[in-house]
């Protein structure tokens, strides 16, 4: 997903990039001195992010309250998990980045979020949620832990949690530098009102929505140049771009009622499993559902449904150019 979003705004953007910045090569993680940002879940989320170093304090709160409250997924340790933890830990400080693979101990362990799970996966998991462990590289994208001391640098550590107002700003800035458009709720309107600009569509009903302050001139700019625009490409993107991340926002602005469908039960699917919205210039004009067979190097679209007066093929054959399949 992520690399689906980044190709179309990162200039030479290949697959694994993202990766590779965070962590380096598979084989050999990047020392703590060498990193520039690192993975974590969003506060309140079960979204997973690549986030700059200035994020980890304020990631505290959430940490802590995590080990507090029932959650297979992770919440506190349950009496075998932690009675299993401060192995793990030793093993990872004495030989380095692990997985749930490469620690023996065959138990297991019952999660109704997602079913069965080894103990050690479930611990690791949960270790990582509160901060006593970090990403610090991922081998065929299976994660590989490591303690935070070998993950960030120590002045990173070393800054103390802030606020509880200042994380609550900072989230709400990190919501429109993500989306760049969106609305806001009362609270978070409240502690970013002297960053922000509110946006009114035509529509009366359509909900207000708000951008930096800082990009009032990006949009001002667009708006000069779009008589400018003929016969504009057509991009692909990924189902949860920052451009259609709120459904409430994809419908207002473009009319355009999109899911992503991937948990969505076969016969109920409107577009297709893993569906690609089509914008061309300004507009989305419609979705491209491709399946990629990589053994076979192939790129097959399963559907695909495009508003008149667009195509799409171009746009599929560079994202199987780009995947190193051929379109089919």
């Amino acid at each position: 997903m992520h690399d689906l979003i980044l190709r179309n705004r990162v200039a030479g953007y290949r697959e694994g990039d993202l990766m590779r910045h965070l962590h380096g090569g598979e084989a050999q993680p990047l020392p703590a001195a060498q990193r520039r940002a690192f993975e974590h879940h969003l506060p309140g989320t079960g979204i997973l992010v690549a986030l700059p170093f200035d994020a980890w304090p304020h990631l505290q709160t959430a940490m802590h309250a995590r080990t507090k409250v029932s959650s297979a997924w992770s919440g506190r340790l349950t009496p075998r998990e932690r009675e299993l933890a401060p192995r793990l830990l030793a093993e990872i400080a004495a030989r380095g980045p692990l997985g749930s693979e490469d620690i023996a101990d065959d138990r297991r362990t019952h999660r109704p979020v997602w079913g069965a799970a080894s103990l050690v996966k479930s611990t690791l998991q949960k270790l990582f949620f509160h901060g006593r462990l970090l990403i610090a590289l991922r081998a065929a994208n299976r994660r590989r832990y490591d303690l935070p001391e070998r993950v960030l640098p120590a002045a990173t550590l070393a800054v103390p949690g802030p606020a509880a107002t200042e994380t609550a700003r900072w989230l709400a800035l990190l919501k429109l530098r993500q989306r760049r458009l969106a609305p806001l709720k009362r609270d978070e309107l409240r502690l970013i009102a002297d960053a922000v600009q509110p946006l009114r569509l035509a529509d009366a009903d359509a909900p207000t929505l708000y951008c930096l302050r800082d990009d009032v001139g990006l949009l001002a700019e667009i708006e000069d140049r779009k008589s400018e625009i003929v016969n504009p490409p057509s991009l692909l993107l990924a189902p949860l771009d920052p451009l259609i991340y709120d459904r409430r926002v994809t419908a207002a602005l473009w009319d355009f009622d999109y899911t992503w469908e991937v948990y969505t039960p076969p016969a109920k699917r409107m577009r297709g499993y893993y569906a690609l919205p089509v914008l061309a210039g300004t507009e989305l004009v419609g979705h491209v559902d491709p399946k990629a067979d990589r053994t076979a190097r192939q790129l097959t679209v399963i559907s695909r449904r495009i508003r008149r007066g667009h195509a799409s093929a171009p746009a599929v054959r560079e994202l199987a150019r780009w995947l190193g399949l051929r379109a089919h």
